[in-house]
């Protein structure tokens, strides 16, 4: 079965551009040109991917990815201008996954697409679940589901992916930009706000008190860890 790729950007020729390329790839491609229809599509249908333009007619790009995270953990790449810098910040808050500047090499844009996709698609064709049991967490690598207490977190893909790896590393420290590398992989040519931000995220997410970390946590000038098994 093809997968099945929404792009939201209001540029006709970047959106045709796209489909072809992702259509020679094998994708089956559809389109939202405002952020209206991008909310709709993205809430009701289903998708494999979403690019994401954050400047859009009727909605911003912002509220669209908060508006689909409320209702999906589908891989968001969002599409920033050059010096959108706090657009980025602020889109990997609501919730994507990944950002890139325009202009931008189509080549590279599908190189993170498939290694999103791999992560997000690991063990979904597989009938049995596999499960690993840290501290209070469960976390389900096949359905890549993660509970705390018997009550399920909803995390993006990125978001699991971290938790995983320093969850199953109890005590190492890993530093951002060993984070970038595995998480994001080799071709990411991102920069190392991009790891804070989702860390910071993720806490929000599985920690109970913001002002004293119990299961992630910093070691100054080096990097993310996390607690050491009870």
């Amino acid at each position: 079965m093809k997968q099945k790729v929404l792009i939201v950007d209001d540029e006709l020729l970047l959106i045709k551009g796209l489909k072809y390329s992702l259509e020679q790839d094998g994708y089956e491609v559809d389109s939202a040109m405002n952020g209206t229809e991008g909310i709709k599509k993205g809430c009701l249908e289903e998708y494999d991917f979403i690019i994401l333009d954050l400047i859009l007619p009727e909605i911003d790009g912002l509220e669209v990815c908060q508006r689909i995270r409320e209702k999906s953990n589908v891989p968001i790449l969002i599409l920033t201008a050059k010096d959108e810098d706090m657009n980025k910040i602020l889109g990997l808050e609501y919730g994507a996954d990944d950002y890139m500047t325009k202009p931008f090499n189509i080549l590279e844009l599908k190189a993170r697409m498939k290694a999103i996709l791999r992560r997000t698609q690991i063990g979904k064709t597989k009938p049995n679940d596999q499960t690993i049991r840290i501290d209070d967490f469960i976390i389900n690598t096949l359905g890549r589901k993660v509970s705390i207490h018997d009550q399920e977190i909803n995390l993006t893909a990125k978001e699991f992916d971290l938790l995983l790896l320093l969850a199953s590393n109890p005590g190492k420290v890993f530093t951002r930009e060993e984070l970038l590398e595995i998480i994001w992989g080799y071709e990411y040519f991102g920069d190392l706000r991009t790891v804070d931000v989702h860390v910071r995220r993720l806490r929000e997410k599985i920690e109970k008190k913001t002002n004293s970390y119990e299961y992630i946590l910093t070691k100054w000038g080096v990097g993310y860890y996390f607690r050491n098994r009870k």
